[in-house]
């Protein structure tokens, strides 16, 4: 699977600049954690971040949040492209469509959604608003407020603890991930 690919056809079903960057964020922080947990599926995991909101524009998850994946795993196989472990890993990180995740690449995925948007968050209220600038505490301090951020679901964060990476290691993994990537956030 190649990752030109995997941009073309985000790129194709995703317009706002918000949501392709966010993609970028979480494919990102899913290589970061492949060097981990599955250093041979470093590619694969990354495309799974990639694409995890493929349909963010094209289903009603507004509406009904059962859809928010099944659709991406549909304009998937029209492209044909992708496969069970990618199609699974999407869909674990909406536990509202009925899959629940079983294994590390699905843990890690529900855990990045929410840690990629809550760490430019953090990045945002900082005086430069600059990734580089937060720190792996901030992210644990803000992480136990829990009317800070609302939308960043913790216990989806604190499930990638199913793969053996603690709630820490995770925040240094992300944060790392995120900074590597700060020009293409621009932050």
């Amino acid at each position: 699977m190649e990752r030109e690919k995997a941009l073309e056809i985000l790129n194709k079903y995703v317009k706002n600049d918000f949501y392709i960057t966010h993609s970028l964020a979480v494919e990102a922080i899913m290589r970061k954690l492949a060097t981990k947990l599955a250093p041979s599926d470093v590619e694969l995991w990354g495309i799974a971040g990639l694409l995890h909101d493929l349909d963010e524009e094209c289903s009603n998850w507004q509406e009904d949040m059962s859809n928010h994946g099944p659709k991406s795993i549909e304009i998937l196989k029209k492209e044909n492209f992708g496969n069970d472990i990618i199609y699974n890993a999407i869909l674990a990180h909406n536990p509202l469509n009925g899959k629940k995740a079983s294994n590390d690449i699905e843990y890690s995925l529900l855990a990045a959604d929410p840690m990629s948007g809550f760490i430019v968050a953090i990045a945002k209220g900082y005086p430069d608003k600059k990734i580089k600038s937060v720190k792996v505490s901030s992210i644990l301090k803000r992480f136990k407020e829990t009317r800070y951020a609302k939308g960043a679901n913790r216990d989806y964060m604190a499930s990638i603890e199913n793969t053996g990476i603690t709630l820490e290691e995770f925040a240094e993994l992300s944060l790392e991930a995120l900074s590597e990537i700060d020009n293409i956030l621009e932050l």
